[in-house]
């Protein structure tokens, strides 16, 4: 618990040592809310074994975001885990910069730096290039979407080497009568 708030703390305190990346112009919250498929990331330590990983997102009453993030540790078939920070809304010209709180005080920065659309595909991403999300509506993208995401981000300065694929289990086929 001791290394899970350092790292938080590390994180929190320095998010501004490079230019902020540019954000989405506008993003629709309520659109926004829902499951996103967690397609590659720049993991976190807490992620760097996941499959099957998920963000889900609800707003609630007092305009913060419950979030719920879960996915199989270190397999298809591995322990489930599931983590419910908080999202809250920063820039509420854009809805595009949020701070999302694992644990009370710290928030990390959560920047909505690509969005589709048509709501289907979007990148997370933080100023200083440390981690970053590419998510979609679906648990697969086209070979051509991902490339061009991927791109994306490096052109925002990150290092796409880094990228971690993230292994979704095929649906399960319907069971007979």
């Amino acid at each position: 618990m001791k290394a899970a708030l350092a790292v938080l703390v590390a994180a929190a305190a320095g998010c501004q040592s490079r230019p902020p990346i540019h954000t989405v112009a506008a993003v629709d919250v309520e659109r926004f809310m829902g499951d996103w498929y967690v397609i590659a990331a720049i993991p976190t330590f807490i992620e760097t074994q996941a499959y099957n990983a998920v963000e889900s997102y609800r707003l609630d009453a007092d305009g913060s975001v419950a979030t719920t993030f879960t996915f199989n540790q270190g397999g298809f078939d591995g322990p489930l885990k599931r983590y419910t920070p908080r999202g809250f809304i920063r820039d509420p010209q854009s809805n595009a910069v949020w701070g999302m709180q694992f644990i009370w005080p710290f928030e990390a920065e959560y920047r909505i730096v690509y969005l589709s659309e048509d709501y289907s595909r979007t990148i997370i991403g933080r100023t200083r290039r440390d981690y970053a999300w590419i998510m979609a509506r679906q648990p697969s993208i086209a070979e051509q979407d991902y490339r061009r995401m991927v791109q994306f981000l490096e052109g925002q300065g990150y290092e796409v080497g880094k990228l971690r694929r993230v292994p979704h289990a095929p649906p399960a086929a319907p069971k007979g009568p």
